[in-house]
């Protein structure tokens, strides 16, 4: 397997492999771009179906990281970590401390973070080894409600461009993903008087948003299919693609999960059918928004400028009718030119 020939290989500047084989560490480390600063970009724990598809997931990964942080206004380049492996099985203090290690050999070239399956309390483990860590507790910390309101934001920019509506009152939304942000973004549509729909792999999860935000549940495989105003995927990656979009009612996408088009190409074909894309590295972008704030962390500061997410996607969505481009397409070019005009700049 070679990595150069991976379509989702992108000029990465640097890919480490990581193995520890005491604790069992198998993790992946892609660093895309440091241009604009170090590599920021969470940590991943998942159980992969193969080691290529946990490489092509932090290729993919990590040059989000790269546009979302520049599209995001921030000092930072673009890196993301996996660790291959089941979190509830195989994490462990002493395969924590093993990644930590690895971190620390970089020399600060890439700062890690918490992600699916990882949780900052995890991240206070690999700091036991490593200062290149961010959303530590009494910091910055968990990332999830401050990326749940950054989508909150963005949903109500899409919402107001697609369906001139300045209120997600009587909206209805169906979302993609019990976690943690999908959580906190549920509460945020409950508080505002949305509808909601929701869907996930545990029913316990499904059970808590029914009782606490009256959400409507759905089956796993139903859920990009209801007949709403938003779908907001807040799972994992790819779910548009060629056999879902074709069922899609809704007239606006907007969630938080990563890698949300299958391919580029996708992006085209939700133009073609009249379906408003919200970027997902531009609408999800809070959490390193509020994380670039650590050192010297205030809240009031982080969440006023996660709401210039809102004004991101507006001038992205004007453009996108005005270029008759995809949204998806129109925020990559961004992206790169802001990259590239950075000289190398920190």
């Amino acid at each position: 397997m070679s990595v150069f020939e991976l379509q989702a290989f992108d000029n990465h500047e640097k890919v480490v492999f990581c193995s520890d084989v005491e604790s069992g560490l198998k993790a992946i480390v892609c660093i895309h771009n440091t241009k604009l600063g170090p590599a920021v970009g969470g940590c991943r724990m998942w159980e992969y179906r193969s080691d290529k598809h946990a490489l092509v997931d932090a290729l993919r990964l990590s040059r989000g990281m790269s546009y979302k942080n520049a599209m995001a206004g921030l000092n930072m380049g673009g890196g993301k970590s996996v660790i291959i492996g089941n979190a509830k099985t195989l994490k462990s203090t002493q395969l924590l401390r093993a990644f930590g290690r690895f971190i620390e050999t970089l020399n600060g070239v890439y700062i890690t973070g918490e992600d699916v399956g990882i949780t900052p309390g995890d991240m206070e483990v690999v700091h036991q080894e490593t200062n290149h860590v961010l959303g530590l507790e009494g910091k910055s910390g968990d990332p999830s409600p401050v990326t749940a309101y950054g989508v909150f934001t963005g949903m109500k920019a899409a919402v107001k461009h697609r369906l001139n509506r300045d209120s997600l009152e009587g909206v209805r939304v169906a979302v993609q993903g019990a976690g943690h942000v999908g959580y906190y973004l549920c509460k945020l549509l409950h508080e505002e008087g949305a509808h909601i729909l929701i869907s996930d792999i545990n029913e316990d999860s499904v059970l808590r948003f029914e009782e606490n935000f009256n959400a409507t549940s759905v089956a796993v495989d139903q859920i990009y299919r209801q007949d709403v105003d938003v779908f907001a995927p807040c799972a994992l990656g790819g779910i548009l693609n060629d056999e879902t979009i074709p069922h899609i009612k809704a007239s606006v996408i907007a969630g938080a999960a990563n890698n949300q088009l299958a391919d580029e190409q996708q992006g085209n074909t939700l133009k073609r059918r009249g379906i408003l894309y919200a970027p997902d590295y531009v609408i999800n972008a809070g959490g390193v928004i509020n994380a670039s704030f650590e050192n010297d962390y205030d809240q009031q500061l982080a969440y006023r400028k996660v709401e210039t997410i809102y004004e991101n996607l507006s001038l992205i969505f004007e453009c996108s009718d005005r270029e008759n481009c995809s949204t998806n397409q129109l925020a990559d070019n961004l992206a790169r030119e802001i990259i590239a005009e950075s000289s190398g700049a920190r």
